[in-house]
């Protein structure tokens, strides 16, 4: 039966104060919704999508209860990585070890900087012992994209590092965005050591760099974004990389295939067999990447 208004003996509406619901794991936000295991009380960013309703963090990570395995609901990026909630971390640590070294760069001077050199098989000293890759010295790969001498080179890759690396960190994950980059200045080492003459040196973070240009320019692509702004920035810079004597052309073209190969699988993997794609995939760009440097070392000391 429908309620009658006004009747005189409906009793008066008084205002009372109901206490706000706040989420367990942020107080200073209301919310209405419940965990469906626990009841207790989460916000929008708390919400785990189950099978029924919703799940916080602390539930999921115990099981999902739903026969899933612990984590299954959780959030992941578009390459399927675990979503971080400093998306700049990563891309920091790497800052911070490249100005390290350039700091630690000016302050010994030659002595360091022989040691971190890419080259292949040469001397550094008069009447010194041969040194390089060649000689066994596998480390300079790494350590060169690692080292600076100018403060325009370092300044130029840590400002790239500082646009492009947060947004691919975001996308890819750390652990994949890690990879990419290590793989990436590697491959640029790589390539400037079987092409170069054994006797020319390099150092810098460009392979890596170029890298990222590389996987960004497959993350745009895939997102079907415009592709114009990657590709004139990108050639703009590749312009650069073949009028400028000094610059490593071999460096940069290495870092820039080997990025957006390894960018290329990690976007484009299917779901059902992602990590094994992504994860042999890296492991694949590795092998040719070490097969290159046997024969280049057998070609210099045979």
């Amino acid at each position: 039966m429908d309620r009658q208004h006004g009747s005189e003996h409906e009793p008066e509406h008084r205002s009372e104060h109901v206490p706000a619901v706040t989420c367990y794991r942020h107080p200073d936000r209301e919310t209405g919704i419940r965990c469906t295991r626990c009841d207790r009380p989460i916000c929008p960013d708390c919400m785990i999508s189950a099978s029924v309703g919703y799940q916080c963090p602390q539930c999921v990570r115990g099981g999902s209860g739903t026969g899933h395995k612990p984590g299954a609901n959780r959030p992941r990026t578009l390459a399927g990585g675990a979503v971080a909630g400093d998306t700049w971390l990563v891309t920091k640590i790497l800052l911070g070890i490249n100005l390290a070294v350039f700091v630690a760069v000016l302050a010994v001077g030659r002595p360091l900087t022989d040691e971190l050199l890419l080259f292949g098989r040469a001397t550094t000293e008069a009447y010194g012992p041969l040194e390089g890759v060649a000689e066994g010295q596998w480390y300079r790969l790494l350590t060169s994209a690692f080292a600076h001498q100018e403060f325009w080179h370092v300044g130029m890759n840590m400002l790239a590092l500082w646009v492009l690396g947060p947004q691919l960190e975001a996308a890819l994950g750390r652990g994949r965005y890690l990879a990419l980059y290590l793989l990436s200045a590697v491959g640029g080492s790589v390539l400037a050591y079987v092409v170069s003459d054994p006797q020319q040196a390099s150092l810098g973070a460009s392979g890596a760099i170029y890298g990222l240009f590389g996987a960004m320019a497959v993350l745009v692509r895939r997102l079907r974004y415009d592709m114009r702004p990657i590709l004139i920035l990108l050639a703009v810079n590749l312009i650069f990389t073949f009028t400028v004597a000094s610059i490593s052309w071999q460096a940069h073209v290495g870092g820039l295939v080997v990025g957006a190969v390894i960018a290329y699988a990690m976007v484009h993997a299917p779901r059902e067999r992602r990590a094994l794609v992504q994860w042999g995939a890296c492991g694949a760009v590795l092998a040719l990447e070490v097969v290159a440097l046997v024969v280049r070392t057998a070609v210099l000391i045979g």
